[in-house]
């Protein structure tokens, strides 16, 4: 996998457009793909991954997230997961159901995503909604 630099990867996240999932089976879809790699799994506020993770820890942290969105996210609706390019995905921005701020909004630059999902290596995120305990302790428990 090549590099990229900060600049590049900071400017992927806010400049170039990206695509609403809004039904839950396109997210389905969606990780289904994503599985079939390795990819870079980064919560915001932890560190930054090293390391791109494919196969069954792939698939179990994703299958961990997508749980996630659908308990924490309890509408018939996805709409809190973006991604650059559906038939060929490499970045994905996840927001945290408890902290969705304005991303819905389009023409806005919103709050940060709390996970993001990449196929080269990514940079870290300054600005984000705080980890409450439990979200830390979720992460933890994906690693364990």
């Amino acid at each position: 996998m090549s590099n990229i630099s900060m600049d590049s990867f900071h400017s992927r996240l806010v400049d170039e457009p990206f695509f609403g999932v809004l039904k839950w089976a396109e997210l389905d879809a969606l990780l289904d793909k994503v599985k079939a790699g390795e990819w870079f799994f980064y919560q915001v506020g932890e560190e930054v991954p090293t390391t791109a993770f494919g196969g069954e820890v792939l698939a179990m942290r994703l299958d961990a997230l997508n749980a996630l969105l659908r308990k924490d996210h309890d509408y018939h609706f996805c709409g809190i997961v973006y991604v650059d390019n559906f038939d060929a995905p490499t970045l994905i921005k996840v927001y945290d159901p408890n902290y969705i701020g304005s991303s819905c909004y389009e023409g806005t630059r919103g709050s940060s995503p709390s996970w993001l999902l990449s196929i080269q290596p990514p940079s870290r995120i300054e600005n984000h909604p705080p980890l409450t305990n439990s979200r830390k302790r979720w992460w933890q428990q994906l690693f364990d």
